[in-house]
């Protein structure tokens, strides 16, 4: 009876580890890349489907501090050094910088200008300084007359993303 209990349980035992545990990916730096059926998703996860025009953000951030937004924009202009931030036009004919929270991922350095993109995350207004503003613009590779003539802070709307989609 022993004998046959043993190996009725070592054959359970057996099968149980024949049986292939589900894999599971943890998100990182080095992964946080997933290719989709709407564009290339960075960072968090994100849905085009509630998307609000970026002509429309300024609007919707007029007199608060900050606004939780899903955003559809053109890009005008991205960092060439890192991939760590991107411009993207605002109806007015400017432009609004969008980085990426705590670094955690980063977009393609190819010149991304005119690709539509998809961002989830925090809409804010920001005091830029003067140290901030030279850092982007060398990032674009702008001339070193141009960046030295970054002088004033200025006041502008930034967008922290938790994700992209690049279309």
């Amino acid at each position: 009876m022993k004998k046959t209990l043993l190996a009725l349980f070592l054959a359970f035992v057996a099968f149980g580890c024949s049986q292939k545990a589900p894999v599971t990916v943890l998100s990182s730096e080095a992964d946080a890349t997933i290719a989709t059926s709407s564009g290339t998703s960075y960072g968090a996860a994100v849905s085009d489907t509630d998307a609000m025009p970026a002509n429309q953000l300024v609007s919707a951030l007029a007199g608060k501090d900050s606004i939780q937004a899903t955003v559809a924009a053109e890009i005008a202009e991205s960092c060439q050094s890192k991939g760590c931030w991107m411009d993207v036009k605002l109806s007015d004919h400017s432009t609004m910088k969008v980085t990426f929270r705590d670094y955690s991922f980063f977009i393609p350095v190819e010149d991304l200008k005119g690709r539509q993109v998809v961002f989830t995350g925090t809409a804010l207004h920001q005091q830029v300084s003067v140290e901030d503003q030279r850092h982007y613009a060398a990032d674009a590779g702008k001339s070193a007359a141009e960046i030295a003539s970054i002088t004033v802070p200025k006041n502008e709307i930034r967008f922290i993303a938790d994700g992209v989609i690049l279309k």
